[in-house]
């Protein structure tokens, strides 16, 4: 029977799942939940949650908490599954920490994020101290602040309440903020609030092993892609293909699929052309690949930052937009 990871897609080997010694069961219901990632030799490791997803949680039970004292939270992620999150809210003020999982360098591991509720009128959702801002808007992206207005929502229909008027805040989001990227992408003050599937990638050397594996045992023309939206848009481009995320070690993932003589790089571009040639930002007033890319798509430097990838590589290269349509795509080599 064909089981497949919710969060990646990924098909899970019959041979892995024997490995477990777990019934069939209690199988489906630790991958179906999202938080657990099988891998070859049949042991698990664990997904976090994103600073998305730890927002709703607290946003949905500081609503709840102007009614009652709440322990746990029940909030559903973008992809669809319901989670539960251990906090701690009463009289409209409720906390919790970031769960990372198993993430062994995540540097928001462990962060406190704080709601204070108050009834109100509408749903108003104020980003308080500690969450980045960028050119004066809140670093919240959509789909989070998505997730956050959701979860308020079912909180209302809990309560009884008209509206709710919800500031989050991260006490220690500006110390937080010096160990990350923000300030090179434009945003101060903060982290951001994150997650396009609610969950955060394990990443270390195990999981890393296991992907080198799956690259090595292919017998089909392999797809490296760096993120969430590169395997849902390279599954839907080749659909007879392996497609293995990667994430940032794409020069790993090469070596792993050095002998096999068909491979493709493909995702949103940023990861892959920093990889290849991050270097060429210095050419232009953009911090970012990305910002360049939606500032000016035909802009020459992403061509000749494309072709270094392919050269670099060796392989053919695709970059998407965020919208799933081919921003560049360099064909067979």
């Amino acid at each position: 029977m064909k089981m497949i990871d919710p969060v990646s897609n990924f098909q899970i080997p019959d041979e892995w799942a024997k490995r477990t010694n777990m019934t069939l069961e209690e199988l489906k219901a630790r991958i179906s939940s999202g938080r657990y990632i099988l891998l070859s030799d049949g042991s698990f490791i664990k997904r976090g949650y994103t600073t998305g997803t730890t927002a709703a949680a607290v946003a949905k039970a500081s609503v709840l908490s102007l009614t009652k004292e709440v322990s746990e939270i029940s909030v559903l992620t973008p992809i669809g599954i319901r989670v539960d999150i251990p906090i701690s809210a009463k009289n409209g003020k409720a906390c919790a920490k970031k769960d990372a999982g198993d993430h062994g360098f995540d540097a928001t591991a462990g962060i406190e994020i704080k709601a204070c509720a108050k009834e109100y009128g509408s749903i108003v959702i104020e980003a308080g101290q500690g969450i980045g801002r960028k050119k004066g808007a809140p670093a919240i992206n959509p789909i989070p602040l998505y997730q956050i207005e959701e979860a308020i929502k079912e909180a209302l229909v809990e309560t009884g309440l008209k509206g709710s008027h919800v500031n989050i805040t991260i006490p220690d989001g500006k110390n937080i903020a010096k160990l990350t990227l923000n300030e090179r992408t434009g945003i101060t003050g903060g982290i951001s609030i994150l997650g396009t599937t609610g969950f955060v990638e394990p990443w270390n050397e195990h999981l890393g092993e296991m992907k080198e594996e799956l690259i090595r045992k292919s017998d089909k023309v392999v797809v490296l892609t760096t993120g969430r939206l590169g395997v849902c848009f390279s599954n839907m481009f080749f659909p007879d293909h392996d497609v293995i995320l990667i994430g940032s070690d794409i020069s790993r993932g090469l070596l792993a699929a050095r002998e096999n003589k068909k491979v493709i790089i493909a995702g949103l571009p940023g990861l892959i052309l920093k990889w290849a040639a991050s270097d060429i930002l210095r050419r232009n007033d953009h911090l970012t690949f990305m910002e360049l890319i939606e500032a000016d798509p035909g802009n020459s430097l992403i061509d000749v930052a494309h072709f270094q990838a392919v050269r670099s590589s060796g392989k053919r290269v695709v970059l998407f937009n965020r919208d799933g349509t081919i921003l560049r795509d360099s064909g067979e080599p």
